[in-house]
């Protein structure tokens, strides 16, 4: 499907700020399908203003739709009878007289004018399927009054009026509980499932009939939460506003909408949702999480732990063999241990390698520095590598850049590159040294190298492959690793 702003950019004269402000009314604009019991299309003239593209589309969740097909990069072409020409030539809302009929099934169309002064930029046209009307109540007739209001507004531009975003994994809609709050705080009217929401948090009486702040702050935890902003100000609050509310039994989540009639303030719309049980279930998470940061923190102090070990035995030791055994295990140990600080830091399901592999080139260039002058260079950047794929990554990176000290550099002088480079899901990192490039008779399968060894084996446990060859020109040795990210 073709996207709101790439139609309204190949076929219109809008500007970036007619563009921006249509986008916050799509982000928005179901408050007013769910209100009004309607699927909404948002029709923008083209450079023609004959003709009008529709460039975006929802459907409510209060009723059924009217419009069973998606019209988004549709158009009307040449329609004075239409009733989008109509709003737009006239700059006033209209209505169908009548039900019409389409696709068999009546229904009501109602056509409203986005004006910024003297232009109309764009047509919001709302269709309600009168076959599937709920019966009349106090519920729907205060849903289509403030559907009304939340009309006009749109009309001049007052809503969206701005503040808090709404959040869609968070954020309450008409269904999960609406509060219909009239100038000086009563509320005129509150649904069933906001009555429900309300007794949860610890209310016993009404809320019809009664004044939302002063029934309300009895009911908070004010001890644990401190409050951003007063609910007393929220009353007078000229922009959409999200708050939480806890007591001792429950968490509430309101949105508070002011409205704005012909005459000026017509009071507000308060959205409010239950979120006890999300709300438990994000402190389990955090708890967890938590937990895991924890035990990387440990795991990560029992593996430094275990390289000083190592490396104080590795000093007590004469035998040149056993002292450089012991020394490679100790590099093997903190370079797993470098992964387990970082996710100790950072817990995450992927983790910016570019830290790691730093502190790691770090390690066995401090090492290599005993020996000779060793430069040890990054050129780009690995992204972000699964938590289960980083460990292993990080010591083939090390027993790869520890070779071509020991080997190509013949622990003397020079420079180890490696460049890191993900495309299509796939890592590739090679490492080059600019020494003495490989024996013509090298065979990687016939090595008795222990470093090649466990390099190879965890590449293929990544699913890998590992090739080692003469670098460019016959100069020096490339190692050349790449795995699967997926």
């Amino acid at each position: 499907m073709r996207s709101m702003e790439g139609i309204i950019r190949e076929h219109t004269s809008l500007t970036e700020a007619d563009i921006n402000w249509l986008s916050l009314l799509v982000d928005e604009w179901s408050l007013l399908a769910d209100l009004s019991f309607s699927d909404l299309i948002l029709w923008v003239p083209d450079t023609d203003d004959s003709i009008f593209w529709a460039c975006a589309q929802v459907r409510p969740t209060t009723g059924p739709t009217s419009l069973e097909e998606d019209v988004v990069g549709e158009e009307i072409v040449y329609d004075a009878e239409h009733l989008v020409t109509e709003a737009y030539l006239s700059q006033e809302i209209s209505h169908t007289s009548g039900n019409k009929l389409h696709a068999g099934i009546p229904v009501d169309v109602t056509a409203v004018p986005i004006l910024d002064g003297e232009r109309c930029i764009a047509v919001l046209e709302a269709h309600s399927n009168r076959m599937g009307t709920r019966a009349p109540g106090a519920l729907e007739d205060t849903y289509l009054e403030a559907a009304a209001v939340l009309a006009q507004m749109v009309r001049k531009r007052l809503f969206p009026s701005g503040g808090d975003k709404p959040e869609p994994w968070l954020s309450p809609r008409v269904g999960d509980g609406l509060i219909r709050v009239r100038n000086n705080g009563v509320v005129a009217f509150a649904s069933p499932n906001a009555l429900s929401a309300y007794r949860r948090l610890g209310l016993a009486g009404d809320l019809e009939g009664e004044n939302l702040w002063e029934v309300t702050l009895p009911l908070l935890r004010v001890k644990r939460q401190p409050v951003e902003r007063p609910m007393e100000a929220l009353l007078k609050a000229r922009e959409v506003r999200e708050e939480d509310l806890e007591s001792e039994t429950a968490t509430l989540r309101i949105r508070i909408i002011p409205l704005v009639a012909d005459t000026g303030p017509a009071g507000l719309l308060v959205m409010c949702r239950d979120t006890t049980e999300l709300r438990y279930r994000e402190r389990q998470l955090l708890t967890k999480d938590a937990t895991i940061r924890e035990i990387h923190h440990r795991v990560k102090n029992n593996l430094q732990t275990v390289a000083a070990l190592l490396r104080l035995q590795a000093r007590r030791i004469d035998a040149p063999e056993a002292k450089d055994a012991l020394s490679d295990a100790m590099k093997r140990v903190a370079a797993i241990a470098v992964v387990h600080e970082i996710l100790s830091q950072d817990f995450d399901a992927a983790l910016r390698f570019d830290d790691v592999a730093d502190r790691l080139l770090k390690l066995v260039g401090s090492v290599a520095t005993t020996r000779g002058n060793v430069k040890m260079t990054r050129q780009g950047s690995f992204g972000h590598i699964p938590g289960d794929v980083a460990t292993n990554l990080s010591l083939v990176l090390t027993e790869l850049c520890q070779n071509a000290v020991e080997h190509g550099l013949k622990a003397g002088s020079g420079e180890v590159v490696v460049h890191p480079q993900q495309s299509d899901g796939q890592l590739t990192v090679t490492v080059f040294n600019a020494g003495e490039s490989l024996p013509d008779d090298f065979s990687l399968e016939a090595s008795t190298s222990l470093g090649l060894s466990i390099v190879s084996t965890l590449v293929d446990d990544m699913s890998g492959t590992f090739t080692l060859e003469a670098g460019p020109d016959g100069e020096g040795t490339l190692a050349t690793v790449t795995v699967p990210l997926g």
